[in-house]
């Protein structure tokens, strides 16, 4: 069976989906999206993606295309129709369809929606995170808005180029006071050499991880020590452990960073952890 893909309203063959050439996501990245990790075919940390979608849009004064309600019924019969049970599916909202012209269309038009499911190699993916994988680091360039999941991708693709070209999997940005904010398409955390798990604080400029948010109620679950504190490129190598989160990733061990081993230079004891117990609680709180 082939891939089924949502657009505004209907259900088509992936292949043959499409958007109008004067959609604003495509012409302006006047568009927001989230990203859902799925267990045997349920949401996982669904009440943290509908809400930051609901702020997204908010921030850029689009509405919602439907209620919550609408909407998650729309999400799961997408995942229903593409029979995947282990995958991430993607959802987008553009401002919607209006003649080119940067100021916002008066009157408003409706909000143009897509939806794709992709399936993920869970087996594939431990094996990953047992071995870790490395980073390197860039200069922070991008707006100054990052807390908004705009489409707005284009610095963080250059990223992803940088570290694939140099054998990474992902991009650390550093910026202009040289500490880490985040990843192109995931959140930095170390294990610095107190034992305490740093991460960058949400007031800088980084996205709202929601995996990060709910790998947050874990770690205090847990009663581990969290410090929501910056941290440079040397205070990663010089770390016991680091990892990054993330829906795609989830838990994923960092063993180098920019060609330099962090720790052992192997994945440590609490990313292994924590990636256990995060998968626990998505899993059991999915929709």
């Amino acid at each position: 069976m082939g891939r089924i893909a949502y657009v505004n309203g209907r259900f088509v063959p992936q292949g043959e989906a499409a958007v109008h050439i004067e959609d604003r996501g495509y012409q302006f990245a006047d568009a927001v999206y989230e990203v859902w990790a799925l267990f045997d075919g349920r949401l996982s940390d669904a009440e943290g993606h509908f809400a930051r979608l609901e702020r997204s849009l908010s921030e850029l004064a689009i509405p919602m295309p439907m209620t919550r309600a609408a909407l998650t019924l729309v999400l799961k019969e997408t995942v229903r129709r593409n029979r995947i049970r282990e995958g991430l599916l993607y959802l987008q909202v553009s401002r919607g369809v209006a003649p080119r012209d940067h100021a916002f269309p008066n009157p408003p038009v409706r909000p143009a929606v897509i939806m794709t499911v992709s399936a993920t190699d869970r087996v594939a993916s431990e094996a990953r995170a047992a071995k870790g994988v490395s980073v390197v680091t860039t200069p922070e360039t991008r707006w100054g808005r990052c807390d908004i999941k705009t489409v707005n991708l284009l610095p963080n693709a250059l990223a992803k180029q940088k570290a694939r070209a140099a054998g990474a999997a992902e991009a650390w940005f550093v910026d202009e006071l040289g500490f880490i904010t985040e990843g192109a398409s995931s959140n930095a955390w170390i294990v610095d050499g107190d034992g305490r798990l740093r991460t960058r604080d949400t007031n800088a400029n980084i996205l709202r991880g929601i995996t990060r948010g709910s790998l947050l109620e874990v770690i205090r679950r847990e009663g581990l020590e969290v410090d929501e504190r910056p941290f440079t490129p040397a205070d990663a190598v010089a770390a016991k452990e680091a990892f990054i989160t993330g829906a795609g990733t989830l838990v994923l061990p960092v063993i180098a960073v920019d060609g330099k081993p962090v720790g052992e230079g192997k994945p440590g004891p609490v990313a292994a952890r924590l990636r256990r117990l995060y998968i626990e609680q998505a899993k059991a709180s999915a929709i």
